[in-house]
């Protein structure tokens, strides 16, 4: 294994579950189940199938023999082909009825929706897991000021749990576009060639009813609830471009949130997690580097830039089939998959072991709310008797003064120059008794137990997640 390239989504970072749906083998199975299940369908509408071959066929849908596959696929440059034979190997008494009427995207496509709808649904519930832990954080951080940014420069006052929310709200966004994909996802069915079923219309004597019947029971057999209305050979491949921009659209919100942790953790406010024996550098051994967010936004990128492959692959079929989407697609829809599956496991490793420091927010805030208590301060000596123009250039020039001592690394004394103004009308102590920072924080708290209540039920049944990684 180690004179030849491999894929770090399967060697570092995706989960082996996901590895697995998209495993030559689970592939290889998923296209037995779908001849199957048209040999039965064919059965039970007539054409000349017996039970005893469809016992065969049921007998061999795992006993898969890859080699012969492999041999047979190089003689012939086909690989259906290449699996028929191997099945009809398997299944001698059903040699001859495998894949009747059908064309390879019989298998091919259908498969494929089949294992990226399942993908979906797994992605769903790493996102519900997700979604529960942020949940969680931000209820239990909902009342923490903490310095709000604009510009990444000082803003007014924030809670923790409320930045929280943000994140979640993008999260959720995402949910909604991939429930929509999923409820969306129709069946190819077997419909020929140029998708014209003419092959059908022959071996059913022209009995379109039957034909129709038929494939309401392969989709029904998958749990589609229904085929495309029409289609070429293949099924319209927008619904990939669907698939990978609903994955795009979770590598957008997760990259937005591991960056913002990146940039907390630059000031030791939040820290992902860090085990005992974990090495930050090669180099520095102090350092503490938020690997976890930054890997996060690395795979992000690939993620974004990979959901481009299907709008290209989309916008340039030809007529009603041409081949030029195949190695494209084999390649960009299974790597989207594990790419998400990586970028959702490690958002859920670092959201579940998330450390907060207050005490250093604490700090933070102290630093900076001086200023943003100036209005406050303002109103009072106001009522004290002041005048509002003259307290404000007061307030005004002392803030000026208090960022230039600030500047030689010295502590925010605005306070104590604003007191040795008699026009305030305020002593120190009486200046200092305004900066209660949960004067400073709005509505933050109660926006976001509204938040919650509002989307509890989309996490509600989240499942437990591992909160592990591979490295």
């Amino acid at each position: 294994m180690y004179d030849r390239y491999e894929s770090p989504l399967i060697t570092r970072y995706a989960s082996d579950s996901m590895q697995r749906l998209f495993s030559a083998r689970r592939r290889a199975e998923t296209w037995r189940r779908l001849w199957l299940a048209l040999a039965k369908a064919e059965h039970e509408l007539g054409l000349p199938i017996t039970e005893e071959q469809i016992r065969d066929l049921e007998a061999h849908l795992t006993d898969i023999d890859f080699d012969c596959i492999s041999r047979r696929e190089k003689e012939v440059r086909h690989d259906v082909m290449a699996h028929i034979y191997a099945y009809g190997k398997a299944a001698p008494s059903a040699a001859g009825i495998i894949h009747l009427g059908a064309t390879s995207c019989y298998v091919t496509d259908n498969g494929d929706l089949i294992l990226y709808r399942e993908g979906l649904r797994a992605l769903r519930g790493q996102l519900c897991s997700l979604l529960s832990v942020l949940a969680d954080f931000a209820d239990r951080y909902k009342a923490l000021p903490t310095l709000g940014y604009t510009h990444y420069q000082p803003a007014q006052l924030v809670t923790v749990g409320k930045r929280a929310t943000l994140w979640m709200q993008d999260l959720i966004a995402d949910l909604e576009e991939l429930d929509f994909v999923l409820g969306s996802l129709r069946f190819l069915g077997c419909r020929g060639t140029t998708g014209t079923e003419a092959s059908f219309l022959d071996l059913f004597e022209g009995d379109e009813e039957k034909i129709d019947r038929m494939n309401r029971l392969l989709a029904e057999e998958f749990g589609f609830e229904s085929c495309f209305p029409v289609c070429g050979q293949t099924y319209p491949r927008k619904t990939d471009s669907r698939i990978l921009n609903s994955l795009s659209s979770i590598a957008q919100s997760c990259y937005r949130m591991a960056q913002d942790i990146r940039l907390l953790q630059h000031d030791r406010q939040l820290e992902e997690p860090f085990e005992d024996s974990q090495i930050g550098s090669s180099a520095m051994a102090y350092k503490r580097n938020p690997m976890r967010c930054e890997r996060i936004c690395s795979l992000c990128r690939y993620l974004m830039v990979e959901s481009m492959n299907a709008p290209l692959t989309a916008s340039a079929q030809w007529l009603e089939r041409s081949l030029d989407d195949s190695a494209n697609r084999r390649l960009s829809m299974p790597e989207a998959f594990l790419c998400a599956d990586a970028v959702l496991r490690l958002a859920y490793n670092v959201c579940a072991g998330l450390r907060v420091n207050e005490k250093i927010i604490a700090r933070t805030v102290r630093d900076h709310l001086p200023f943003m208590a100036t209005e406050n301060l303002l109103m009072e000596g106001v009522k004290r008797g002041g005048d509002r123009q003259q307290l404000h250039e007061v307030i005004r020039r002392c803030s000026m003064e208090s960022v230039a001592v600030m500047r030689e690394g010295l502590p925010c004394d605005l306070l104590s120059r604003l007191a040795e103004h008699p026009e305030f009308g305020l002593s120190e102590a009486e200046l200092n008794a305004v900066l209660d920072p949960k004067a400073y924080i709005g509505r933050a708290p109660e926006q976001v137990e509204r938040f919650l209540s509002q989307y509890e039920q989309l996490w509600a049944d989240a499942a437990a997640e591992s909160a592990e990684i591979t490295v």
